[in-house]
């Protein structure tokens, strides 16, 4: 297929969720997108999920207009100058964490946030611009974590770009792009689970059951899963969970309180909190064992909160580390798990709750979250390109 580059491609005008008011429904807008500029690709988005950090940043002021989204997959429609890497037609997932491949952190080990080119806030990261537009008034409409799936075209930096296989699935490459990447990386690169070591896990969602699955993968002996909704725990189960614990139903004893009888009076080798609540942030601490318990979160906090953690447990040999995506690179890493499931013969499991009526979409998510649910659905039912992924886990192991 013939390049098309910034010279050649001219602004788009399609449909797109905007955000004007936070925590109100999106509104469903023509937005013009303007032509990738050097360094940028333009993807027309094949399928996009919502996760949870987008819902945490449509409640907060400040972040409007804009379009949010940020779990998703697409193909490359035209590129800008000084792009090789990708080419128009290719399927690419669009990340919130650069890899510019040059900067003292993209070569160390140690880190995966870019030093070169790390987010920002509703803008590009070079130029600091928007590439959206309302064709109404003309106004600016701020990007969100440099992706900004909910539309049907977007514009994103060529360090926020993976290449995958054409043929790879795409609603399995919509997921990797942000929370299965996130939660299998957790527990292999982050947290670097032992075998036989124990696990307990903060929440059952898509990042949370990833982290599960990671630790399986990983050897764990024990995994605790810590959730509200008792049904989490038959999917928990097919990930290798052992353990579950709703909070509602400990007998007046703390979570904390029941992992450390769980696993022999001592607490939990690794906790993770997959919810973005600092008070269970500090439960999870509490849970880890003396001497090497290691707690790592991975919700976000809306409300940037800090967390109560007694100085004096902390001498005691416990850590608290924070991982954004896992701890993956995601030019060398995503690669690698989408090859695992290919290597796989399709055995990875991939349970979506997607392309359904809106009736199950209030289901899956809150009144709150049901009318994003609706507006992506009323793009994919006008027979787009589009699928609305929510509740997901991969199995790369089979079950």
């Amino acid at each position: 297929m013939e390049q098309m580059n910034t010279a050649a491609a001219k602004s788009i005008r399609c449909r797109a969720a905007v955000s004007r008011v936070a925590g109100q429904p999106l509104e469903m807008e023509e937005v013009e997108v303007a032509p990738p500029r050097a360094h940028e690709v333009r993807i027309k988005i094949l399928c996009t999920s919502i996760c949870h950090t987008d819902i945490t940043f449509w409640r907060m002021e400040g972040n409007h207009p804009s379009i949010f989204g940020h779990e998703a997959v697409g193909v490359v429609e035209s590129v800008g100058e000084h792009v090789q890497e990708v080419a128009v037609g290719d399927m690419v997932v669009p990340v919130f964490a650069a890899q510019c491949s040059e900067c003292p952190d993209c070569l160390s080990d140690r880190s995966n946030l870019c030093s070169k080119l790390p987010n920002v806030a509703g803008l590009m990261p070079r130029d600091r611009t928007t590439r959206f537009s309302s064709v109404s008034t003309g106004e600016p409409i701020r990007h969100f974590l440099s992706v900004s799936s909910f539309a049907e075209y977007t514009v994103v930096d060529i360090t926020y770009i993976v290449k995958l296989d054409v043929g790879f699935p795409p609603a399995m490459a919509c997921l990797l792009s942000c929370g299965i990447s996130t939660g299998v990386g957790a527990a292999w690169k982050v947290a670097a689970v032992e075998p036989g070591s124990s696990v307990a896990v903060f929440g059952l969602g898509a990042v949370g059951l990833a982290v599960a699955q990671g630790a399986r993968m990983r050897g764990a002996k024990r995994i605790i899963g810590v959730d509200l909704n008792p049904d989490k725990f038959d999917v928990g189960k097919r990930l290798g969970m052992t353990d579950f614990i709703n909070p509602n139903d400990t007998g007046g004893k703390t979570v904390s309180e029941v992992i450390k009888e769980m696993t022999g009076g001592g607490g939990a080798d690794y906790c993770f909190e997959c919810i973005g609540s600092t008070s269970v942030m500090a439960e999870a601490f509490q849970s880890t064992r003396n001497g090497w318990g290691k707690t790592i979160l991975l919700g976000v906090s809306g409300n940037k909160a800090p967390i109560s953690i007694p100085s004096h447990e902390i001498l005691r040999g416990r850590s608290v580390i924070g991982s954004l995506f896992g701890g993956i690179k995601p030019k060398n890493d995503i690669p690698m798990l989408a090859q695992k499931y290919l290597d796989k013969g399709k055995s990875i499991r991939c349970i979506i709750w997607m392309d359904g009526a809106k009736e199950r979409n209030s289901r899956v998510f809150d009144s709150a979250l049901a009318s994003v649910a609706v507006v992506l659905e009323s793009i994919r039912s006008e027979g787009q390109l589009w699928s609305l992924a929510g509740v997901t886990f991969l199995d790369f192991l089979g079950v």
